[in-house]
């Protein structure tokens, strides 16, 4: 003990000496002294010789610094380099066009896509003729397809592991001119019924993600129906359920005066929305998550940076919806949460009411979901059936299954739960169809903790639950005062403003909007075409990799930048609570009805 306060002693008397020698000390050194709470095992080497660490630190500092922006210079590139290839679906498996919907006498931008092989292997020899097909449906809701299947462990990886004949239901960047919701429900209904023709023995397992679940849903509902099983992932179904402090996109319609602003931008965009703006609200909605993302690169940037550039390939390609289905879905849905009441008409003569449901529905969620939370995904039950014997009397099954803490884009891109939660819902269908009637939550036993487990070490099985057991805590008035307000905005807007917004608006309006978006801009920035000054980290990356001499994490320095950056994510998280806290107590005193209970860490919603 004695000889390690020497030591000490020792590194602060040369620091002493230093400081007089000089005048001055350099701001990393002076940090030096405040380490020893942070790496207190490192503290030791730093002061006995602070110069040569505090020079690594800046050589690291500035190497990782010209890597980070060629990076956001490579991801510019990759975002032009997709828009002018027409923005194919981004895809990790080949595949073949089966159908085009834009020929459909209803027109619609969708497309059906078999996939065929991966690399050398040829779908076909490894394919389990007694197994169903699996039918993926990828969300429109700003971004492009291929959440479901841009890396081999993905949803459509694991089915294609599990033998099962996998299609693709895709879209086109533009919609087809006045297109709307029935267009597209029309043609994902060919799809369903064009791959059951393929495979009479089986019926398909639908796997709806997000919004796509919702569609898939109201094709399960409608007049028509399904038979197969119907996967939902994250789906919102329950619009104004939620936790109070933690989901407040369900309150937004209340602050922008309902319908009117969507209809507003779509009119802006020529009669498109941009799908850019949707993609900036889920920016928004967490932007300490934003912070955490870049920061993250910065500070791994040797192994993430490939990782990053893979997944904003897929979130920086953004698409377009028409005026006439955003609106409807806005105003139906979102909004009007009309789908829960039964009081959704897709066209003519043809209704929705979720208790035509006769496949079964299994319901995937995640208490990390601040977009679709279990409420949304799961609320939508006892407002449809009075109870469980409800439930059981119209010969439904229902199986849902909740993971902890995975946010919501990790019910899709997170590796661990395609190999896990969804591999064991596939393995699972057959047990699930042959349930009977009743509400089910699916529970996976994993001894091992390994997501690569096989069926033999882990196991399923399914606990019965009763409606009462889903907690429902929804403001209703509220909402409903919001849908009412939003109703006549929007009449008021249709009638008045939309005509002269529209006579103003022209494609080349529109083109000009589309490329001046600040989610474009602050991407096309890092690019060469746009920026001559990012030719010198053009030609600086290539030396720099070349040369570059990374310090381990454990390096002191590396530790207090951790901190530093942590420290700037709790601020912005800080921010962004308070800000939801004043926006939840304005919309309550706004519309009446208290918010319901506070969220209590990862309560369930269905106990």
């Amino acid at each position: 003990m004695t000889d390690v306060k020497q030591t000490r002693a020792t590194g602060t008397e040369k620091a002493k000496a230093l400081r007089s020698a000089t005048g001055l000390l350099p701001a990393g050194v002076q940090a030096v002294t405040a380490l020893p709470a942070v790496v207190p095992h490192k503290i030791d080497q730093v002061e006995e010789n602070p110069w040569q660490g505090w020079w690594a630190y800046q050589r690291d500092l500035w190497e990782r610094g010209i890597l980070f922006w060629d990076t956001l210079r490579q991801r510019a590139d990759n975002m032009i380099a997709h828009e002018r290839a027409g923005k194919p679906p981004l895809l990790d498996f080949e595949y073949e066009m089966i159908l085009d919907a834009r020929r459909f006498e209803e027109p619609a931008n969708y497309a059906l896509l078999r996939i065929t092989r991966i690399d050398e292997a040829c779908l076909e020899d490894c394919l389990d003729p007694e197994k169903p097909p699996v039918v993926v449906l990828d969300p429109r809701a700003g971004h492009g397809p291929g959440i479901g299947g841009f890396k081999r462990d993905s949803e459509i990886g694991i089915a294609m592991h599990q033998g099962h004949p996998v299609y693709f239901v895709s879209f086109f960047p533009e919609p087809c001119p006045g297109q709307t919701l029935g267009n597209v429900l029309h043609a994902l209904r060919r799809f369903v019924e064009e791959v059951a023709r393929r495979h009479p023995d089986e019926a398909p397992i639908l796997y709806g993600n997000c919004q796509a679940g919702w569609a898939a849903t109201l094709l399960a509902a409608d007049c028509e129906g399904l038979i197969g099983p119907t996967v939902l992932n994250g789906s919102p179904l329950s619009y104004w359920a939620g936790k109070s402090g933690v989901n407040p996109m369900r309150i937004a319609a209340g602050f922008v005066g309902g319908v009117w602003m969507t209809h507003f931008l779509a009119d802006l965009g020529d009669g498109r929305l941009d799908g850019a703006w949707l993609v900036a609200n889920f920016e928004n909605l967490k932007p300490e998550s934003v912070w955490d993302k870049y920061a993250n690169l910065f500070t791994n940037l040797d192994t993430e940076r490939e990782r990053f550039l893979e997944f904003e390939r897929w979130w920086n390609a953004w698409y377009f919806l028409s005026r006439e289905e955003i609106v409807a879905i806005v105003e139906n849905l979102f909004i009007g949460n009309k789908l829960e009441e039964g009081k959704l008409n897709i066209c003519h003569g043809c209704s929705v009411n979720l208790r035509n449901i006769r496949n079964p529905l299994v319901i995937f969620a995640s208490y990390g979901d601040n977009i679709t939370p279990p409420q949304q995904a799961l609320d939508w039950i006892p407002a449809v059936y009075r109870d469980t014997a409800d439930l059981k009397d119209a010969g439904q099954r229902i199986v849902y299954l909740t993971n902890p803490h995975i946010g919501h884009l990790g019910i899709f891109v997170s590796a661990k739960v395609a190999r896990f939660e969804h591999r064991a819902i596939l393995e699972s269908i057959e047990q699930i169809s042959a349930l009977p009637p009743g509400l089910y939550e699916m529970k996976i036993d994993n001894p091992t903790g390994d997501p690569d487990c096989h069926k033999r070490e882990y196991s399923v099985h399914f606990e019965e639950r009763d409606v009462s057991d889903i907690e429902v805590d929804t403001p209703r008035q509220a909402f409903e005062r919001v849908r009412e307000m939003s109703e006549v905005n929007e009449a008021f807007y249709s009638t008045f403003i939309s005509p002269f917004v529209q006579s103003l608006s022209n494609p080349a309006t529109a083109s000009m909007l589309e490329w001046l978006h600040p989610m474009r801009t602050s991407r096309y920035l890092f690019s060469e075409e746009f920026n001559p000054w990012m030719r010198a980290i053009t030609a600086l990356a290539p030396m720099v990799e070349r040369g570059r001499k990374s310090l381990p994490p454990t390096d002191p320095f590396r530790a207090a930048e951790r901190e530093a950056s942590e420290r700037i994510s709790k601020i912005i998280e800080k921010a962004r609570e308070q800000r939801d806290a004043i926006e939840e107590k304005v919309f309550e005193l706004a519309y009446g009805s208290a918010m319901g209970k506070p969220a209590d860490g990862a309560e369930n919603g269905a106990r």
